[in-house]
């Protein structure tokens, strides 16, 4: 990353919720610390600059903009097939 600061957005879709919302939002440091912990307990991670820029400039507990929808149903579609293939049904 040529001088781009590091940025993590984490989301969760509960199946009760009509969108997935954003739960975490860092930058820099605190990103870093923040893909630790995932990494630590096992949330899958997904490398997405256009979306990190797009979602990081969100508020924590907003839902997700209607215009990532489709990225991000994209996204959460390859998680949950790499975990059923990975290790079984998985809910996040």
């Amino acid at each position: 990353m040529s001088g781009d600061v590091l940025k993590a957005v984490a989301l969760r879709y509960p199946p009760e919720a009509d969108a997935p919302y954003i739960t975490s939002s860092a930058k820099g440091f605190l990103a870093e610390k923040l893909i630790s912990i995932a990494q630590e307990h096992k949330v899958p991670i997904v490398q997405n600059r256009e979306m990190v820029d797009v979602l990081s400039i969100q508020r924590v507990g907003d839902i997700i903009p209607e215009e990532t929808y489709t990225v991000i149903a994209g996204i959460f579609a390859f998680v949950a097939r790499m975990e059923k293939t990975k290790d079984g049904k998985r809910e996040y």
